[in-house]
């Protein structure tokens, strides 16, 4: 959908912000943009919609080249989104979502309809049309934005930074919600971030720069994890980046066994003649918590005995979350459960670890990594890979 055939961007102050650029961007993918400051991330998404125009090379948006259109029709056919928003203050929400599809012509009722329509697509109430940016929380207005962005329907949309004005909470919230759109529209999108653990999370494909506006190595997250391309790329990816290749694994095909399982209504002297750890569970088989037998009262129901917390987990959850929750777990176990929260067994500490294992095994085998250049494609990565909610 997007590709950049040896573009170098300089500004009159001498400053060299892309350096001779090489990278396609698929379509129907979100290729994440990442780097320290100054490293040209935010130059190469702004070129796009010529924001600012390259010093030289090409950029090609669904094979035209984008100097040869009109800036400000080119910039009515793609969304974007930046940080904090940008909503405009004196204007309804429902106003500022109709923005683009006015400029376009579409008209006041039906620019509004399709306003309302995606405003409920982000997941905000009806009533929200009616309110002001300043009566809405950061996460809000930043759905708003991402609303503004797909109202006339764009086929790319860059988003620069779009969550990093909000709290750690209601950026997880943002990201599920981009990765569900994503899901549903198969946009092509374009993610500039600072944030390496948002990048693996979101990123089909993921370009890593370096100050001067160089591409250092463009690859899947799996293989830029697994094998970065130099120091420079290892060190920016962290310490831990063998626990964010985790991350892009699931429970999926991971055996489970019986649970120790008693009911919450049984008695604590049927509990304590099962073992010492004990999965509680509801009436209807969801889990309730980790009973340690051994320090229940003598009397009364397991319902009603202090319980630990149980973490139960899908199999659309990460290993990364497996991991953790086998180490937290007092019995050792993890708790599984069906799409619908009910218990369906439970896997051992140990089995997770040896999944563990040969997910970095399987990951760093193969070829030497991935170099940078317009001949770099990757495969998205599946659903399950990207998402995982916990009961």
């Amino acid at each position: 959908m997007i590709k950049f055939d040896s573009v170098h961007k300089r500004f009159p102050n001498g400053t060299t912000a892309v350096h001779d650029l090489n990278l396609d961007m698929p379509e129907g993918q979100i290729t994440v943009l990442v780097g320290s400051s100054g490293c040209g991330k935010t130059t190469t998404l702004r070129m796009i919609n010529r924001m600012v125009d390259p010093s030289s090379g090409t950029i090609r948006l669904a094979d035209k080249d984008i100097l040869e259109a009109d800036a400000a029709e080119l910039r009515r056919g793609i969304g974007y989104v930046i940080q904090q928003s940008g909503l405009f203050p004196h204007r309804t929400i429902l106003d500022n979502v109709a923005t683009v599809p006015l400029l376009l012509g579409w008209g006041r009722k039906k620019s509004r309809a399709r306003a309302a329509e995606l405003l409920e697509t982000v997941g905000l109430t009806a009533d929200t049309g009616k309110r002001y940016p300043h009566q809405l929380s950061g996460g809000q207005q930043q759905r708003v934005g991402v609303a503004r962005a797909l109202a006339a329907d764009p086929p790319v949309l860059l988003m620069d930074e779009p969550f990093g004005a909000v709290d750690p909470v209601v950026r997880t919230q943002l990201q599920d919600e981009l990765l569900r759109l994503q899901k549903d529209l198969n946009k092509t999108i374009v993610f500039v971030t600072h944030d390496i653990d948002e990048a693996v999370r979101l990123g089909d494909r993921i370009a890593v720069f370096r100050t001067g506006g160089h591409l250092v190595q463009c690859a899947e997250p799996a293989e830029l994890l697994a094998r970065p391309a130099d120091d420079f790329v290892a060190d920016f990816l962290g310490a831990e980046r063998g626990l964010k290749l985790l991350s892009l694994s699931t429970l999926a095909g991971i055996p489970q066994t019986s649970a120790p399982v008693v009911r919450a209504d049984e008695r604590i002297t049927a509990a304590k003649r099962t073992g010492r750890w004990q999965l509680v569970t509801s009436a209807d088989n969801r889990p309730l918590g980790w009973l340690d037998a051994d320090a229940a009262p003598a009397a009364g129901t397991a319902g009603d005995a202090p319980l630990l917390p149980v973490r139960a987990l899908r199999d659309t959850d990460s290993l990364l979350s497996a991991l953790n929750e086998s180490v937290s777990s007092p019995a050792g176990l993890v708790a599984r459960v069906d799409a619908d929260g009910a218990l369906t067994g439970v896997t051992s500490r140990d089995a997770i670890h040896d999944r563990a294992g040969e997910a970095h095994t399987s990951a760093g085998a193969g070829e030497a990594p991935a170099q940078t250049g317009a001949t770099q494609t990757g495969t998205t990565k599946t659903d399950a890979t990207k998402t995982g909610t916990t009961a």
